[in-house]
Parts: structure tokens; sequence; C-alpha cells
């Protein structure tokens, strides 16, 4: 079965020509182009994935990201126009896993799409629970616990945590966190790796994954 997604893009133009070059690579698009006939489409049902635009007429790109992780932890892959820092970190804080700069290569778009997917089904390892005080992963059942409740966490928080999981107590960088944890083979934005973190934090608790300034994030044995 091939792969769903949802692209929600205003500009016509944009919009077929990104559905038609995803097509060719054996994606299925399905479309939209306001964020509420959006948000009426994933709730529809069948999506793998989202690639949604900032500025959309009505409920824009982030006010629509924030809607759907209200109920779902589908990948969400942001597109900005003008790469400006605000829509980009606005867009991380509302629960993206990654973003584009429009006009995008086809080929890193669709790297991005297959790295956010691979990052969605995290490969289960075999290895038993590990435990850090009241905080619990389980890499083979990927499920984390603090102080016995299950935390749920987006597939890409859920892979920052592994990574950190599997290496108590080391400094890790960000140029590695995103080459590990978001597959970018190239150097990336950090502050996709920064606002994950603060994500991630939220979630499992502030003091859990320490800021080594100047080098990167550990987690507190």
């Amino acid at each position: 079965m091939s792969v769903s997604v949802l692209l929600v893009e205003d500009d016509e133009v944009i919009r077929r020509s990104v559905g038609m070059a995803l097509e060719r690579y054996g994606y299925r698009v399905a479309s939209a182009a306001d964020g509420l006939t959006g948000l009426e489409r994933f709730h529809a049902g069948g999506h793998d994935l989202l690639l949604l635009d900032v500025m959309l007429p009505g409920l824009d790109g982030i006010g629509l990201c924030r809607r759907v992780r209200e109920t779902s932890l589908v990948p969400i892959l942001m597109m900005s126009a003008r790469g400006d820092a605000l829509d980009v970190v606005s867009g991380l804080e509302a629960g993206a896993d990654d973003y584009v700069v429009k006009p995008a290569d086809t080929s890193v778009l669709v790297a991005r799409i297959r790295a956010l997917l691979r990052r969605a089904t995290p490969a289960p390892g075999g290895t038993p629970r590990l435990v850090f005080g009241d905080l619990t992963v389980d890499p083979e059942a990927l499920e984390v616990y603090v102080a016995g409740e299950q935390v749920s966490l987006a597939p890409t928080e859920l892979r920052l945590l592994l990574e950190f999981a599997a290496n108590p107590g080391i400094v890790l960088d960000r140029q590695t966190l995103l080459h590990n944890v978001w597959d970018y083979g190239w150097d990336g934005d950090s502050r996709v790796v920064d606002l994950c973190v603060q994500r991630l934090r939220r979630k499992i608790g502030a003091d859990r994954v320490e800021t080594v300034r100047g080098f990167g994030y550990k987690l507190r044995r």
C-alpha cells in the first residue's frame, strides 16, 4: 500500500506541482487549498503524513498543526515561503516534526518525507527497559513511562529520547542528533533539535535532559 500524503497549500500552481512530483515518487496525494478543508480531510482519515504550508487562508498552517496534534501523532512537515525564523519556530513549537523552505527541490522534499516516515516507525531493537529514576523507556514496545504513567510522544520526540537513553550521561551535540534522529546527511537547522528538546522536556520533566552550554544535551542518569 502506497503512502498517503495530505498536502495543504493555497497556491494552486505549487499545490499541483508538488502533488505531481510526489505522485511520481509513488505517493498518493490528497490536497486542500485552506486550513479548515485540510482539517476536515485529515479527520476523514487515511493519511500517513501531512505537508502544510504556513500561510493559509482561514486557519493557517500553525493553527492547523496545533489542531492535528490535539488528537494525532502523524508526522507533520511544514513549508515556509520565507524560511522566516518566526515561522519555523512557531511551526516546531506547534508540534511539527520538520520544515522545508519553498520553493523546495523535489529530491530534498522527498528525502525529508522519507526521513519522517522512518522516524514514525522506529525499529524495535530487542533492548530491555531502560530506567532512569522514575523515567522508564521501553525500546522494544516503544513506550515511555514517568512515575508509572505512560507518556504519549510524537515519533520524533520518541526517537530523540531513544537516542538519549542509549547514551545516558553522554553529551550529544546538535549535529549528531540531526544525523541520528532526523536522518540529515547534511548540515541542518539546529532549531529543530532545540524545539524538540523543549517539547520532550514538557512531557517527561524539565530536569531530565540537561543542556551543556556550547556542546549539546545529555540525559541525566
